[in-house]
């Protein structure tokens, strides 16, 4: 039987910090008020150049580097976004090609802040199907591109950042064991971004009308986060055949520190065995968790045969769980480098594109 394991993880966030004060000079708030409504103390903001495809490349190279894998071992690579660099081409497209994953399929996963469990759950399925040996899964936003900083009820919330982890197939058990998705598009506008898609293409009517930034009706997605988070929670722990006393972490989606503190009532479990660090980088979308879970493993605080539910909730409505048994890389015979392989990504980008070219200037003769 094959298993797919977590065997490397990474993440990147950028280097400018705006704090709870920033903001109050921005906006009709203060640092108590959102500290008490949220947990949030400051988050971190993309500078001009960096974007989300930049920061998922930062984030691949070191979870790669953990993993001590190539980059040409890569045979699946899914981004998860809801600030794509483009509508298409993938932002997964542009990390394969800038990271040198010349043998991997590539594509990008839109399920908002519930999107990462779900590209995880997707390459898992991958590799015990034995359809693939490596997949690469990776969270990244710079939601700052879509925000209304006059609107003090999403401005607060959200930063920009990265996170990736490394799945690959193993004979020894562990690794992924459940998961669980869900999603209810009834609640839809309860989370929404309206403009820029097929419905409002972007024009100047929906630039003054506020269309391209991020709205949320804040007491319903509330709501539904905290019914969702212990139920989902609960559901990947029966799945799995894991009883709640034997699960050493639950890692959320870091959004808000009251829906975590009210999923910890829900499961009646101490706040301590939830990791949580959104008061350095506030919500990060669907980068919450991995940005989490590698400072966790950083920090020691995940060792192996540790039982862990991922657990997040977001946009769409959509929500859901991941159970898995923390192993860590697996044993291999030398060691590799994989950041040496992005010179070799953009010699073979840029020959790519003369070859196309060439193609064009042959194959075109006759039209």
């Amino acid at each position: 039987m094959t298993f797919a394991h977590i065997t490397g993880w990474g993440m990147s966030v950028p280097e400018d910090i705006l704090t709870n004060d920033d903001l109050s000079k921005m906006v009709d708030t203060n640092d108590e008020w959102i500290r008490d409504r949220t947990g949030i103390r400051e988050r971190r903001i993309a500078r001009e150049g960096q974007t989300t495809a930049s920061l998922a490349v930062e984030a691949s190279i070191k979870a790669l580097q953990v993993a001590n894998l190539r980059p040409t071992d890569i045979d699946l690579i899914i981004c998860s976004t809801s600030t794509p660099e483009h509508i298409f081409p993938a932002t997964a497209c542009l990390v394969q090609d800038q990271i040198g994953a010349t043998k991997a399929g590539a594509f990008d996963l839109s399920a908002a802040c519930s999107g990462f469990i779900y590209g995880v759950n997707m390459a898992a399925q991958s590799i015990r199907s034995r359809a693939i040996q490596n997949a690469l899964v990776i969270g990244s936003e710079t939601l700052s591109r879509f925000i209304n900083w006059k609107d003090r009820n999403t401005c607060i919330l959200f930063g920009d950042g990265a996170g990736a982890f490394v799945l690959q197939a193993s004979e020894m058990p562990g690794g992924v064991l459940s998961a669980v998705m869900h999603s209810d598009g009834s609640g839809g506008d309860s989370l929404i971004l309206q403009g820029g898609g097929s419905k409002h293409p972007a024009s100047e009517a929906t630039v003054q009308a506020g269309q391209h930034f991020i709205e949320m009706d804040g007491k319903e997605v509330f709501r539904f986060a905290t019914r969702v988070m212990a139920q989902a929670t609960k559901e990947a722990l029966e799945m799995a055949e894991i009883e709640l006393d034997d699960l050493n972490w639950i890692i959320p989606h870091q959004a808000n520190i009251r829906i975590i503190e009210a999923a910890a009532r829900g499961l009646k479990m101490p706040l301590d065995r939830f990791v949580v660090n959104l008061d350095r980088y506030g919500n990060t979308s669907t980068a919450s968790i991995p940005i989490a879970t590698v400072e966790a493993a950083e920090q020691g605080r995940l060792t192996s045969g540790d039982k862990i539910v991922f657990v997040g909730f977001g946009a769409g409505l959509t929500w859901g769980a991941l159970a898995a048994e923390w192993t860590g890389p697996l044993p291999s015979e030398r060691k590799v480098y994989p950041r040496r392989y992005r010179l070799w990504a953009r010699v073979r980008s840029f020959l790519r594109r003369v070859v196309r070219i060439v193609e064009g200037l042959i194959w075109g003769r006759g039209s």
